[in-house]
């Protein structure tokens, strides 16, 4: 079985961009003193608890898989490898991942990342995504843990800074996935998915994505007020949200929700690789 075939299991694109967050996370707690061997351990650790993770969960949505365009090539539900064989990859990984941070960061570390794993698989992927429209809701924890693992790896605590972090993370996750689930929403409701876009309505759904907007925009830029960052983060931050918020209102007044809605998600992602750039070279800027 082609080595790439079981790389595709731990879904790249979102073993990756959760791992740029457990090293921004990592990098701000650390400030200009990083312990290079604790900091490799944790990044390839919480990479491969992640990548178990979705390696899972790729198991456990074989029936939506097959049912929605973006989703029906997947390794499992095309043939190329046996679910048998991906529990095994899975757990195998999991357990490498797992042990990599029990040995040389803490037990908190562990403990959130198995916070993460357990609500990603079971109770995101298993249960409330399937049941509740509030699945998005139980789906954020698991994103905003990785952030989390990175930062408490070098802090061993949860203080403001942790809380923060987290709150960003999760808040950050719901207008990014909303704006997905508009111009998907189809899909969704041919797999009985039930998103907010497809149970509330699209305008209902653009409500809650400015609301979140806005709460993200707080936690962001307390931050930087509570002193955790410098003047640099707070002002392109600030920006940052100001020009994703006016995205957010001009989705009131659009005549194409799906290329609003497209808009949204894409800025989205620059808000997250930004934010994860600037909190790790905070310490060397002002």
């Amino acid at each position: 079985m082609p080595i790439k075939t079981y790389y595709s299991l731990i879904k790249p694109g979102v073993t990756y961009g959760n791992l740029l967050t457990v090293i921004a996370g990592f990098l701000l707690a650390s400030h200009d003193h990083i312990n290079l061997v604790l900091f490799l351990a944790v990044t390839l650790g919480m990479g491969l608890v992640i990548g178990s993770a979705c390696a899972f969960n790729n198991y456990f949505d074989q029936d939506i898989d097959r049912i929605m365009s973006r989703t029906k090539k997947r390794a499992i539900v095309a043939g190329s490898v046996s679910g048998r064989n991906a529990l095994i990859f899975a757990s195998i990984i999991g357990v490498i991942g797992f042990a990599l941070l029990a040995i040389f960061a803490n037990l908190l570390t562990v403990i959130v990342a198995l916070i993460g794993f357990v609500d990603y698989i079971v109770f995101y992927g298993i249960l409330s995504k399937r049941l509740s429209i509030h699945g998005t809701l139980v789906g954020s924890i698991s994103g905003a843990m990785p952030i989390l693992a990175g930062y408490v790896a070098v802090t061993n605590s949860v203080d403001m800074g942790a809380i923060l972090l987290f709150l960003i993370l999760f808040f950050w996750q719901m207008p990014e996935f909303y704006s997905i689930s508009i111009y998907r929403r189809k899909e969704y409701a041919a797999a009985k998915i039930p998103v907010m876009s497809v149970v509330k309505g699209v305008q209902s759904t653009k409500v809650q994505i400015l609301i979140y907007m806005l709460a993200f925009t707080v936690v962001t830029l307390g931050l930087g007020l509570f002193g955790y960052t410098g003047y640099i983060y707070l002002l392109v931050m600030t920006l940052l949200c100001l020009r994703w918020v006016w995205i957010a209102l001009q989705g009131f007044t659009t005549k194409d929700d799906n290329k609003w809605a497209k808009s949204v998600f894409k800025f989205s992602l620059i808000v997250l690789v930004v934010f994860s750039i600037l909190i790790s070279i905070d310490a060397w800027i002002p």
